[in-house]
């Protein structure tokens, strides 16, 4: 018993340690962690049922598949064709829109791009294009 009360006026006089209570929000809606910021705007985005008037005339259409055809197929058309100038070889390309003369004259390239559709022509000329040099 003599050994009970030493214990309990040993335990009676031991400092108690503490700190301050911090409140941490649990609900994001009400502050907290800044990464709860995708929960929010995700609610707010689910919550809007505002449509901007002007938002359809953006003036933006998408290209059909066909026209994203044609233009991959452009592309690659005219890439092959500037890859064979290397090898020393001509050639031309025409589509709807433009038209595109590759010419190897004695050492000078001349590329000549003609507008099929106002009849303007570009011309550009390199100098000392040795072909198998790319």
């Amino acid at each position: 018993m003599k050994r009970m009360m030493i214990l309990a006026l040993l335990a009676l006089g031991a400092p108690a340690i503490g700190s301050e209570l911090v409140y941490q929000p649990v609900n994001p809606n009400f502050g907290g962690n800044p990464l709860n910021g995708s929960h929010l705007l995700g609610n707010a985005q689910a919550q809007n049922d505002y449509k901007d008037p002007e938002a359809s005339s953006s003036g933006y259409e998408r290209p059909s598949d066909l026209e994203r055809l044609t233009s991959s197929l452009q592309s690659r058309l005219l890439s092959q064709l500037l890859a064979d100038v290397g090898a020393g070889n001509e050639g031309s390309i025409v589509t709807e829109d433009f038209a595109i003369n590759i010419v190897d004259n004695q050492g000078i390239l001349s590329i000549i791009i003609e507008d099929v559709n106002t009849g303007e022509i570009t011309q550009i000329e390199v100098d000392g294009l040795v072909p198998d040099s790319f």
